[in-house]
Order: structure tokens, then C-alpha cells, then sequence
């Protein structure tokens, strides 16, 4: 019998996550070795730290030389419970390392804020030196660190399944509204903070919110089949909305303008899941069909415009349970991410021992329709 160990194969570094900036221009790379961070269009390696350990999950401010760090792989550079604020342009952590009991599955960055999200709960902290803890929400269980972090919102998983919050950075005023009946998978709040998208472990449908009043104006079908959402994302102008998932399809999805609030005050705690749409468009799969009442909904809701697919990678899943990565949301290195580099040209990003950037165009070709064409890619940890 051959007893001998398996040999290690791999040429470099593997990619664990990938994580853009706020404004996309820029993406970090966590690595087994340490980690990278890239321009995003054109791609382009702009900062490489090899640290001999690996990063599991890790997140931007900006542009700006603040990066937080927490320990992943097979062996981590910090413990999984710890984030770490690293000052690149002093090649050390800012201040004494933030701890927590539990595994930390995500962490977002702005100029004044520094959200950590665990498995049940987030932790909202002032961004100074030491940081001050503000505030902790109580969620429901929440392996994939759902979080969004805008200037003026903070969204997150409500307590019951399927719920969500939103906070009011201004004021600390929280509204919680159903968004839907299965737990949530995915999450995305516009650049201006006015709309929420979510999506749940069904993956069939994705709902829009606008964060004003917390009601939903668009159902947006990403089909009928099962399907685990990778990424949401909304284009700059609030006028697209682009959706990843384990099917290895891009979708782009039009996105209405929200209705105007109503004359009189919403409820604070809850809000309608029942969507106000907007009249029929390109979106409209089925056509008159979609206007003939007592047909099942699948035949009337809004289909996306243009697809295309992208590369997952060959990457096989954990052989038994308990074999998957340390540190990384969901226990596999990230796949699909999306980051919006215009409004209609977007970038997707996935790590694993396959990583791959690839560029996308929306554009019109002819009859009302429009496609979304990639234009380029490349395995961008070979970038330097």
C-alpha cells in the first residue's frame, strides 16, 4: 500500500477571497501567502505582501493604505475571532488587533466605521485609534458575513430568517422588514445608498428595496431551478443590477425607479414584500403572457435582459465534512464577484486555484435588446 503523502502540485499562491474597494477601482486578493491588491481596470498588481500565512477574508478603505485583515487557510496569519487593521505604508497593524468570541465571517471598512460581522450577531465601531465599540445587532445565523456599509446605511440580516435590517449611521434608528421566507444569501445596497438588493438560499428570485421606506419595487427572476447567489451588485446610475450564482451565469437585470414614498409615514419595523412594479418592458419574458391573470407568477415576474456566463474554475468541494478552509465565508475560496467599473461595464472576479478576472459589456444590439459580452479576462495572480 502507498502511504505516502500526497506532493503538492501548485505553482504559487492560491487565491482564498477577493474583496473590491467602495468605489470598484481597486480589488484585494487573499492569498495562502499573504495578499495583493489590484487595479481593477486595466488589471494590474499594485501592492504584493507575502506573509508566509495566509488571509481568509480582508477588506479595502478606499484607496487609502488601511486594510483589515483576518487570518484563513490552511495556515492562518491570524486567528479567525481576530481583525486586524493593517497600515500598509508602516508594514504593521494600526493598533492592537480587534477580538471577538467567535469566527468573524466578513468585516467592512468606511472613514468612520468599522463593521465585523459573526455568526449571530455584527459589531458597529468607530474607525479611530483604538476604536470605540458603538453598538452590537443581534442576527440570525449569518455564515456568509451578509453586511453592506454605506455612508448613510448599514444593512445586515434581521434576527428571524429572511428578514433584514437597516440602520441609520446618523441616528441609530433601525427599520426590520421581511425580505423573504428562506434565509438570506445575498445582499447588495447601492452606491447612494437608496436601494437594497437581497436574494435567499432559493436563489429564484432577487427583491429590490428602497431604503427610504423599506418597500419593495422590483422582483427581479433569475429562474426556476435552485441556485446559490455568489454576488449582487448595482451599476452606478442605480439602472442595473448585475446577479452571480453557482449556475455560472452573469444576469443583468433592469432595474425601475422606485416609487415615490406615500404621503403619510411608512411603518418604522415593517414593510411590504409584495413589489409596486414598474409597467412592462424588455424584462417581460413571457410577454402577453405575463398579463393574463391566474397563470402561475413565474409567467408575469421580470426575467433579466442580457446573460453571459463566467468561469468558476475547476475547483473541487471538500471531499468530507469539516475538510473546508478555515476563515473563508462559506468554507471555498469566493467566486464570482461583482464590481461595477461604469454603468455598463462591470468586472468579475473569483479566487480558488482557477482565479480569473473577467470584464463585461452591456450594451444595446438593435431591436430594443440588449447583450452582455465579455471583452476580456486573464488569471490575474500572473498579472505582475
Amino acid at each position: 500500500m502507498n502511504t505516502r503523502q500526497p506532493i503538492d502540485t501548485s505553482s504559487g499562491p492560491v487565491a482564498l477571497s477577493v474583496a473590491f474597494n467602495q468605489d470598484n477601482t481597486c480589488f484585494a486578493v487573499g492569498l495562502d501567502t499573504g495578499f495583493c491588491v489590484y487595479n481593477t481596470e486595466p488589471c494590474e498588481l499594485k501592492v504584493s505582501r507575502d506573509f508566509n500565512a495566509g488571509i481568509g477574508q480582508l477588506e479595502m478603505l478606499g484607496r487609502a493604505n488601511f486594510i483589515a485583515l483576518v487570518g484563513g487557510g490552511k495556515q492562518p496569519k491570524y486567528a479567525q475571532n481576530k481583525v486586524v487593521i493593517w497600515d500598509d505604508s508602516k508594514q504593521r497593524p494600526a493598533f492592537t488587533p480587534l477580538e471577538f468570541r467567535a469566527q468573524v465571517h466578513r468585516v467592512r471598512l468606511s472613514r468612520n466605521r468599522i463593521v465585523v460581522a459573526l455568526q449571530n450577531t455584527v459589531h458597529v465601531y468607530n474607525f479611530a485609534m483604538p476604536p470605540e465599540r458603538l453598538a452590537i445587532y443581534e442576527t440570525a445565523d449569518n455564515p456568509l458575513g451578509l453586511c453592506c456599509l454605506g455612508a448613510q446605511m448599514l444593512a445586515f440580516p434581521g434576527i428571524t430568517p429572511g428578514q433584514v435590517q437597516l440602520v441609520e449611521i446618523a441616528t441609530g434608528n433601525v427599520s426590520i422588514f421581511p425580505a423573504h421566507t428562506a434565509p438570506l444569501r445575498g445582499m447588495a445596497l447601492s452606491a447612494d445608498g437608496n436601494i437594497l438588493a437581497t436574494a435567499s438560499e432559493t436563489g429564484t428570485l432577487i427583491r429590490v428595496f428602497s431604503t427610504q421606506n423599506c418597500n419593495c419595487f422590483a422582483e427581479l427572476r433569475r429562474g426556476v431551478d435552485h441556485a446559490s447567489i455568489f454576488s449582487l451588485a448595482i451599476s452606478p446610475d442605480n439602472k442595473l443590477l448585475a446577479a452571480t450564482s453557482d449556475k455560472s451565469t452573469l444576469h443583468i437585470f433592469h432595474l425601475p425607479r422606485p416609487l415615490p414614498p406615500p404621503s403619510s409615514p411608512p411603518p418604522t419595523s415593517r414593510a411590504s414584500t409584495s413589489p409596486q412594479l414598474a409597467p412592462a418592458d424588455e424584462s417581460q419574458k413571457w410577454g402577453i403572457l405575463g398579463r393574463i391573470p391566474l397563470l402561475p407568477r413565474l409567467f408575469s415576474d421580470d426575467y433579466s435582459i442580457a446573460s453571459a456566463p463566467f468561469e468558476m474554475g475547476a475547483e473541487p468541494a471538500p471531499a468530507v465534512a469539516g475538510a473546508a478552509l478555515v476563515g473563508l465565508s462559506g468554507g471555498r475560496p469566493a467566486k464570482g464577484v461583482i464590481g461595477w467599473v461604469g454603468d455598463t461595464e462591470l468586472v468579475v472576479v473569483g479566487a480558488g486555484s482557477d482565479e480569473r478576472w473577467e470584464k463585461f459589456v452591456v450594451q444595446e444590439v438593435g431591436g430594443g435588446r440588449r447583450a452582455c459580452l465579455r471583452t476580456g479576462w486573464k488569471r490575474y495572480l500572473g498579472a505582475a
